[in-house]
């Protein structure tokens, strides 16, 4: 079922008309839950742009429009070094975004330069919603599967490598009644590697997405399971049950490696 964003009609339209004013800009799209799925009440809008020329000139453009024709709350500009080709900030259309008693209208918007060859991993992002792009550039292909899957085999050996002395900084903040080190070790080295270890053995094209979309990513109960661990009461428990479960992944993931090779 298609995402309802009638709520930001006002927004769409003037994204839709912004390349009329901005002329460098190439390709705007609207993407994040209103194509992935997830897409509520509040959720923010997502929308990715690229342009020709320097992006920053581009951003400061759209920017200066947004405040003169929208009805902005205020606006949080990420620091300038985020995006090296860019930039990005998150347009509040109300006061107190914190207040879900109403609809949320939050826009968030990031303006790139474009880069020679313009794809988009449907896999990862969804099917974007494209709003401009007269000139087709942009390709909807898949990223590069010997770099992703370079990418998931370094996180395993790394979390199979790591994995004795996570545990024992986990333990050690524990025993030492350190609540707050113990709590963040724990996140770090016991829930979020693990969370990575299940999406490259079932969600693998977004094996990199951490602690968001597990209801979307993971099979049925898997994310009920991964909130059972999360820091809480017996956090000694809840962090050696996060380590077995790393450990019974991680089995399956080299097992599963291994004859794949001997296959090939």
């Amino acid at each position: 079922m298609a995402a309802d964003l009638s709520r930001y009609d006002d927004v769409l339209a003037f994204l839709t008309a912004l390349p009329q004013r901005v002329p460098s800009l190439q390709v705007v799209v609207v993407n994040g839950s209103a194509v992935t799925g997830g897409w509520d009440d509040h959720s923010d809008l997502d929308v990715e742009a690229w342009c020709s020329g320097d992006a920053v000139t581009t951003y400061d453009a759209v920017l200066a429009l947004v405040r003169e024709e929208l009805p902005v709350d205020h606006v949080w500009e990420l620091p300038a070094a985020t995006w090296p080709d860019g930039r990005q900030c998150f347009i509040h259309l109300q006061p107190d975004a914190a207040d879900l008693s109403r609809p949320t209208r939050l826009l968030d918007i990031v303006i790139l330069t474009t880069p020679e060859r313009l794809t988009m991993d449907t896999r990862r992002h969804g099917t974007p919603i494209v709003l401009h792009d007269p000139e087709g550039v942009m390709v909807i292909e898949d990223d590069d599967e010997a770099e992703m899957e370079a990418g998931r085999r370094l996180a395993v050996e790394q979390t199979a490598a790591r994995r004795q002395t996570a545990a024992w900084l986990v333990e050690r903040a524990i025993e030492r009644d350190d609540l707050a080190e113990a709590t963040a070790l724990h996140l770090r080295f016991a829930v979020e590697p693990l969370v990575r270890l299940l999406r490259i053995q079932h969600c693998p094209a977004r094996w990199d997405f951490g602690l968001r979309y597990l209801r979307t990513d993971l099979p049925d109960g898997f994310a009920e399971q991964v909130e059972a661990v999360l820091p809480g009461p017996d956090l000694a428990v809840r962090s050696r049950a996060a380590f077995a479960w790393q450990d019974e992944v991680l089995a399956q993931l080299t097992s599963r490696w291994v004859t794949s090779r001997s296959e090939a």
